[in-house]
């Protein structure tokens, strides 16, 4: 799955445009990589993700097309 596209699906970002801007900005990485937008993610992942002065680092659990709000915290595990 696209990386802009995971983040929207987990609700890590709200929306995919900022998420893409995000990875334009590089401010996200994977396993310690600079991501762009169509970075492809993959369970076991590690992602770190910038905003201003929070660093959040995930594992990617899972990489569901949809999910449902309750239910996509189970996508990933907050390091």
């Amino acid at each position: 799955m696209r990386l802009d596209k995971y983040l929207k699906v987990s609700r890590l970002i709200k929306r995919r445009t900022v998420a893409a801007e995000a990875a334009s900005g590089g401010r996200v990485t994977i396993n310690g990589r600079e991501a762009k937008p169509a970075s492809a993610v993959k369970t076991g992942d590690i992602l770190e993700l910038r905003f201003g002065a929070r660093l959040v680092r995930v594992e990617v659990a899972s990489v569901d097309e949809r999910t449902r709000p309750g239910d996509s915290s189970t996508m990933y595990r907050e390091l």
